[in-house]
């Protein structure tokens, strides 16, 4: 059937920020979807609230709308896209995770879609609800003859309590329309269930839960399916846990395809996955199936689907080369399989060909775990990562230590661990009690058990991992002793084989009591290098023209390597991507890394891309001319360039665009003589280098916070003692503010030297000095020392965005920040143009940024945070890379900054591009969002070090329109009314007072502790009183697990104060009730409840602010040239 003809406007919902659960593998999707609609004819319509996002880029849809993700926001921009149109409109709500589908469903119950003839495409209500709605799904499973597993739907607690006597302890909780498992988890004692359901029924929309028995250790497969609506159907992937049941698929360590499922075994979970999508409905799309199977009897069960495109259909994507999303996306117009044709074969198979792989692909997730102390890191059915690596080699082996180098969590295999309680008499259970607790370091604990001498069966028996996948690793740890005992191997035979266990140079010195450069020596004189293979989905059956590839070590048939890289004669450069999502490094610089593809793809070089994260645009077969599916390790990144240089021209390499991961290979590259575009990795260390840097600042008469610099735990103390407290301090050489705390007392310096920095030694030191903490970490500050910064308190922080060529500087942004200095710059509230700096204040911060971009020789972007106190204006750092506001930026001045960096990097002048500052005549906000709510134990307090894992953007020509705008994208739920509490510490009352007088004249009713009550009465404004949690019942906690609280303005200063109204910011996140922390951020809320109250929130798409309604990614009404 052709595409569908009655259809002119197609209506794309995005995912919004990223959260743990539903991550850049939406951006992906849904620039894959727009692109395809795109070629077909069609009009798209997207939203989404996430400002780094590609598919937000003003030149991919028609009409791009940077909107809060409601049902309510979703309905007025179909009613203005609507207008008079008579010709077909459709939504697509299968391309945004859950958030899409949700939003979806509630625009149906609304009447929305029905009121302005709006037709639900990919995926129909019904297909949805039977899908999502728990008992709905377990009801369909039983009339096709598929088990689930024993369960109960219940939406009170009285029923849980009911179902619990029917399911049994351990029972697994999992809430309806909820994604990453929100808010479910695993019970083991009545306790926990009761908590546990709580949770549940609030985290779900329709407040529903399903009480499921456990299949706790039970193995996990996933089918990835797409049907067409002819009833074709095709796997695209097989996928296997090796983590058993109980762990989120999302937290898994996963392997496609499944390895340890025989052919019968397939084809049984094959057609029950075909069966599950002709019952739910699921006519065009793909979707994911997920089942469990018992290993004692091999009964097997459905534990549920996903009718959109998932996590796990980016992985599938990524691992086969088929792109589920664009077929999905055609498929919904009415295409069907076999009229689509197979991009990777260049059109020699059609889409209805199932692909074929001759290779294994391993993902491992990537926590952050580091970033929340007291949070929990056992794993269960909520997921907790953050982002993930993904590997692909000939064999298991090989494909699994590529996976752990590519995690840069220090690892370079499976490195040796400690476990804890090990010689303290009891050593069996030791080991059996970290086997048997899911962690993220878990196989890493299973090698350890086998060189403890623990035997297969034993670590079954304490982890239910398939016995094949034990003796895969039995095999690489059998390896690992062999060279511990005799060294490297003399022969290219032997050398080689250990190379194509993945063993990497960097493992194999340590094994060998050798430096890494010693190895990678020895390998190149046996001529033992890597071969290319072609990602093809059709196991090399057909020739492919898609350069997609990865690196593998195997014997040379008849002396011949059977090499498929085939590098071009053309002029290339090689951009490094940001390795797997993490806090502080995430899609910002995937975003930039596409940019600077598309831009020299278009200057006329050969874009070749190096990734490993399989959630991203930059690893789309078609985003560059080339791709390596490789880690970012030097000896990975050093081999492919090598084989690139054999034919064409290398430009040069670009490590400034993916964050801190490409710009520690600086060093190795340069020592390899291979040429780094733009700036210099000199002038990127003199920024990180304190003395350097002071130096420098000193010549150019910049000032800096009074600050210290100390080598060794001793001199810490001396420096701190000089500089005065409250002070901030920090490690050299991180991203995301790492270990960053603002230290307030002498006693706290104490705990972070010795409890927080040896979190940060590398196992290689801990090692050498295995009882004595001071010398880990003077080790560790004798090469990367500790940083002191007097901390400025009441300060504004001040980002600033620009682009220098070596002789021009152009400022892209100054954004002010909304929180005061001293919480990360990445957690912070900001505006764009700035809403209270003084035109002094501006041209002196321009004036400053030009001087040390031009000191520092930068070429391309570079991103300067300030901090002004009164009229004085303080450097804090420098980085002269990309930074995580660049997509923001270039969203709201209507510039792509990051092209323009990119042609600048590869020698192009900044006057060519005639850029001219643009006057904006709007505003807008850009909001962090944090996953704590899936972090019980955690305190919400923002500090120096980053712990967001996205943003929203709120766009509008009014401040507080921007800020509420800002505010519901990131999920919060803005008051109209009811009762403000308000607690605030001494320095902070008099300047709330008009804000406060404002929320009364708002009818808000005000509550507050007795000093800032007492304050508030003596000012005008009526308060009452309640108690602190520490002066006895009914207190504030109370009041807000009571709903009797719609909005928390909470200041605090000194440490006790801080601890004390913990459970107050706990319960207000739990109860989803909006609170602010800062005095800043207090005053702005109060500004947008204003805006929210007083009137409409207008909606109005990208294009519309830049005045061109089509194509204005390099256009800017003002006179600057595009480069698109």
């Amino acid at each position: 059937m052709p595409k569908r003809t009655d259809i002119e406007t197609i209506l794309i919902i995005g995912a919004g920020p990223i959260v743990i659960g539903q991550a850049c593998e939406f951006d992906y999707s849904g620039t894959q979807a727009v692109k395809a609609l795109k070629e077909e004819g069609y009009r798209v319509v997207l939203v989404n609230s996430n400002p780094a996002t590609i598919m937000t880029d003003p030149d991919m849809a028609d009409a791009t709308y940077i909107e809060p993700i409601t049902a309510e926001i979703v309905t007025k921009i179909i009613e203005k896209e609507r207008g008079d149109r008579s010709k077909g409109f459709a939504l697509l709500p299968t391309m945004g995770g859950q958030t899409a589908l949700n939003c979806a469903l509630s625009l149906k119950k609304m009447g929305t879609l029905e009121k302005y003839d709006v037709e639900m495409i990919g995926a129909t209500a019904e297909a949805i609800d039977k899908a999502e709605d728990r008992e709905l799904f377990r009801e369909a499973m039983t009339k096709i003859g598929l088990s689930t597993p024993k369960s109960r739907q219940i939406k009170t607690l009285p029923q849980a309590l009911e179902a619990l006597d029917e399911v049994g302890l351990p029972a697994i909780i999992r809430p309806s329309f909820t994604m990453g498992g929100t808010g479910g988890g695993i019970a083991y004692n009545k306790a926990e269930f009761i908590e546990i359901i709580e949770r549940g029924i609030d985290a779900s929309p329709t407040n529903e839960v399903l009480v499921e028995e456990s299949v706790l250790g039970w193995k996990e497969y996933e089918m990835e399916v797409v049907r067409d609506k002819a009833d074709n159907c095709i796997i695209i992937c097989s996928i296997e846990n090796i983590d058993p049941m109980g762990v989120h698929t999302g937290d898994s360590i996963t392997v496609a395809p499944a390895l340890t499922l025989t052919d019968k075994e397939y084809q049984i979970m094959r057609d029950a996955s075909l069966a599950v999508l002709r019952e739910i409905g699921v006519e065009t799309g793909g979707s994911n199936v997920q089942f469990a199977v018992n290993p004692e009897d091999g009964r097997l069960i459905v534990i549920e689907m996903n009718p959109r495109v998932s996590r796990s259909s980016a992985l599938a994507s990524k691992a086969t080369g088929f792109p589920i999303a664009k077929v999905a996306a055609r498929l919904a117009v009415g295409y069907t399989l076999d009229e689509i044709e197979n991009d990777i074969t260049g059109g020699a198979t059609p889409a209805s060909f199932e692909p074929t792989i001759d290779y294994v692909v391993t993902k491992i997730p990537r926590f952050a775990f580091e970033k929340f102390p007291g949070a929990d890191p056992v794993l269960t059915t909520a997921m907790k990562s953050v982002g993930e690596a993904m590997a692909i080699g000939r064999t298991f082996q090989e494909s699994l230590q590529k996976a752990l180098r590519s995690l840069e969590t220090g690892l370079s295999g499976l490195d040796d661990i400690e476990i804890e309680g090990l010689g303290q008499g009891d050593d069996k259970n030791a080991v059996r009690a970290a086997l048997g607790t899911p962690t993220p370091d878990r196989l890493l604990y299973v090698a350890q058990a086998m060189r403890l001498g623990l035997s297969d069966e034993q670590i079954h028996s304490a982890c239910k991992i398939d016995p094949w996948f034990l003796a895969e690793i039995r095999g690489i740890v059998e390896m690992e002793q062999k060279v511990r005992r005799l060294g490297l191997p003399e022969t290219a035979g032997q050398f080689r084989r250990l190379k194509a266990m993945g063993f990497s140079d960097a493992r194999l010195a340590t094994l060998a009591g050798l430096h890494e450069g010693e190895v990678r020596a020895r390998r190149q004189a046996l001529d033992v290098r890597p071969v290319y293979k072609r990602i093809d989905t059709c196991a090399a059956e057909f020739a492919s023209p898609t350069a997609y590839m990865y690196s593998t070590y195997e014997t040379p048939f008849a002396g011949v390597l059977a090499d498929e890289a085939q590098p071009s004669e053309r002029e290339k450069v090689i951009i490094l991507g940001g390795g797997p999502n993490r806090i502080g490094q995430g899609i910002e610089f995937d975003y930039c890394c596409c940019h600077a593809a598309f831009a020299l793809k278009d200057a006329g070089y050969e874009a070749i891309m190096v990734n490993c994260n399989p959630e991203t645009v930059s690893t789309d077969y078609d985003t560059s001319d080339r791709l390596y599916f490789e880690p970012l390790t030097a000896e990975d990144v050093l081999e492919l360039i090598a084989r690139e240089k054999t034919r064409g021209t290398l430009k040069g390499v670009i490590v400034q665009f993916g964050g801190q991961t490409p710009l520690k290979l600086a060093k190795a590259l340069e020592d390899a003589d291979v040429p780094i575009l733009g700036t210099s990795p000199d002038a990127i260390d003199l920024a990180e280098d304190r003395d350097r840097f002071k130096t420098l600042l000193d010549r150019l008469k910049i000032r800096q916070p009074a600050n210290g610099i100390s080598y060794s735990v001793e001199q810490a103390r001396l420096v701190a003692a000089e500089l005065g407290y409250p002070m901030v301090v920090r490690p050299s050489y991180v991203l995301g503010g790492r270990a960053m705390q603002i230290i307030r007392e002498e006693s706290q310096l104490g705990d972070y030297l010795l409890e927080t920095l040896p979190g940060l030694v590398p196992q290689e030191i801990k090692a050498r000095y295995p009882n004595d903490k001071t010398g880990q970490i003077n080790t560790v500050l004798g090469k990367n020392p500790l940083l002191f910064d007097r901390y400025l308190s009441d300060a504004i922080e001040v980002d600033v965005d620009a682009l220098c060529d070596g002789k021009d500087v152009f400022i892209a942004g100054i954004m002010e920040h909304i929180e005061e200095a001293g919480i990360h710059s990445g957690d912070s509230a900001c505006t764009l143009p700035p809403y209270s700096l003084s035109p002094d204040t501006l041209a002196a911060l321009e004036k400053q940024t030009a001087a040390m971009a031009l000191a520092l020789g930068v070429g391309g972007l570079m991103n300067v945070q300030y901090a002004i106190k009164g009229d004085e204006i303080y450097v804090l750092e420098v980085n002269p890379r990309a930074s995580r506001t660049v997509p923001f930026v270039a969203k709201v001045i209507g510039l792509p900054i990051a092209k323009i960096a990119a042609r600048v990097m590869a020698g192009e002048k900044l006057a060519s591009f005639n850029l001219v500052q643009p006057k904006l005549g709007h505003i807008a906000v850009k909001e962090a969002v944090f996953p704590f709510a899936r972090f019980p134990g955690v305190d919400t307090v923002l500090g120096p070090e980053m712990r967001s894992t996205g943003e929203v953007m709120g766009l509008d020509t009014d401040f507080g329109v921007a800020f509420a705008k800002s505010q519901l994208g990131g999920g919060t739920k803005v008051p109209k009314s009811g009762t403000v509490f308000v607690s605030l510490k001494d320095g902070d009352k008099i300047r709330i007072l008009p804000t406060m007088k404002m929320l009364v004249d708002l009818g808000f009713k005000i509550i507050a502790t007795s000093g800032t009550q007492r304050f508030l009465e003596e000012h005008g404004v009526p308060a009452t009183k309640i108690n602190k949690v520490l002066e006895g019942r009914p207190h504030i906690v109370d009041a807000i697990k009571n709903g009797g609280v719609q909005l928390v303005f909470n200041t605090t200063e000194g440490a006790q104060a801080l601890a004390d109204s913990r459970s107050l910011r706990r319960a207000a996140l739990l109860q989803k009730v909006p609170y602010y922390t800062t005095l800043s951020g207090a005053i702005a809320a109060a500004q947008g409840i204003k805006a929210y109250v007083g009137g409409d929130l207008t909606v109005r798409p990208l294009q519309g602010y830049f005045g061109a309604e089509g194509d204005s990614a390099g256009v800017s009404p003002r006179g600057a040239a595009s480069v698109a």
